[in-house]
């Protein structure tokens, strides 16, 4: 659903040289620093990155599904922690008040959001709670006007930068499962937060994730996202229909990235007395690796288009989850396979994205969860 084609190819093509001209060269360094530089930090905001998905009258481009994901391609292309930085602010760190918060909630915080002033962070996971999400154990106990809140939260995106976290957490302990969780919006700086030392991850050098400790954390009661208790683990689930869709477009976008290099290394790779791009095995290699790419981005160009419509996606969600991120991750192999001894050096960027990759399986549900949403869904349908 394309609202103005001429100005949504204008904004692909302004994201796309500034990928290939500016994120690009600095790739390097990013991964060497663990850092993006700030520079990179503030052109972003510039350019508005940050508030992509927000609405437009809070701040942002109020961008459709569909073309959000044109742009998280284009982005893909690119080392995922520049897409992880503004990632959050567009997805899992602001969507939770962009469907279900107040009016004041939004106007209080979304601004913020669009213009990069503020970080957003999404604490769901926990030590003992991954997957199973309703089983949230942090607590959130109401005490006059405000709840005290009380809970460790893992490997949070962006919580070293965050200005604001999303909690869920149980504000009713009588209440076994998802009815029991309730989401808020809880400021950084208040007492009894504090951080983990950062993660040494696999890959994506220069997002950083950490545990995010509440420790008696008192909060205004109109920190309740929507103000009504009971409904966190569904703003969740909503949060996370968008972010998988989100996910696979990024796949498709880093697998193209890979085809790209792969392909040229293979042109000008010569053994044998040619080419190796002339190999049919190296070529084998090249056209699946593209064939499957094709196929990710008609399902997740598909079910976006659907969503817009306004129609249910979370099957169709969840399968371009656990397709595209599990096809990425085959073409990244691929991708150091025909690079030889090459891919498994650092200079080159495929041996990176090959551990960068990595990730997208396991976050926003892991492909056994999507398994699991798609077949239950399956059954429900059938009934």
């Amino acid at each position: 659903m394309i609202r103005d084609p001429e100005t949504l190819n204008q904004l692909i093509d302004t994201l796309s040289r500034y990928v290939r001209d500016r994120l690009v060269p600095v790739e390097a360094q990013v991964a060497e620093e663990d850092a993006i530089p700030d520079a990179v930090v503030e052109e972003m905001r510039e350019m508005g990155l940050f508030g992509l998905t927000i609405p437009e009258e809070y701040g942002g481009l109020g961008l459709t599904m569909e073309e959000e994901v044109l742009v998280a391609m284009e982005l893909g292309k690119t080392s995922p922690a520049f897409r992880s930085l503004i990632g959050t602010n567009n997805g899992i760190g602001s969507a939770g008040i962009v469907f279900d918060g107040t009016e004041e909630q939004k106007q209080k915080y979304l601004p913020k959001y669009a213009s990069g002033e503020l970080i957003g962070s999404f604490c769901l996971t926990e030590p003992d709670v991954g997957s199973d999400s309703a089983s949230v154990k942090t607590t959130a106990v109401r005490d006059g006007d405000d709840y005290i809140i009380n809970g460790t939260k893992r490997f949070i995106t962006n919580a070293p930068r965050a200005g604001t976290f999303t909690v869920m957490a149980r504000t009713d302990s009588s209440v076994k499962g998802a009815k029991g969780v309730s989401a808020f919006i809880v400021e950084a700086g208040l007492d009894g937060i504090s951080l983990g030392a950062k993660d040494k991850k696999m890959g994506q050098a220069g997002s950083h994730t950490c545990d995010v400790i509440f420790d008696n954390v008192r909060v205004p009661a109109d920190s309740l996202i929507g103000g009504v208790e009971g409904k966190g683990f569904y703003t969740a689930m909503k949060v996370l229909d968008r972010g998988r869709l989100h996910i696979s477009a990024v796949s498709v976008g880093v697998a193209e990235r890979l085809i790209d290099d792969a392909l040229q290394f293979s042109m000008d790779r010569t053994q044998f007395g040619q080419p190796i791009c002339e190999h049919q095995l190296i070529q084998a290699m090249l056209a699946d690796s593209k064939a499957e790419t094709f196929a990710g981005k008609s399902m997740v160009m598909e079910a976006a288009r659907k969503r817009d419509r306004g129609e249910p996606v979370s099957t169709e969600a969840a399968c371009s989850k656990l397709f595209c991120t599990e096809m990425v991750g085959r073409v990244a192999d691929r991708a150091v396979q025909i690079h030889g001894g090459a891919g498994y050096i650092s200079e080159y960027a495929v041996e990176r994205f090959y551990r960068d990759v990595r990730l997208f399986r396991l976050y926003e549900g892991t492909s056994q969860i999507q398994q699991i949403v798609i077949a239950r869904n399956m059954v429900k349908e059938k009934q």
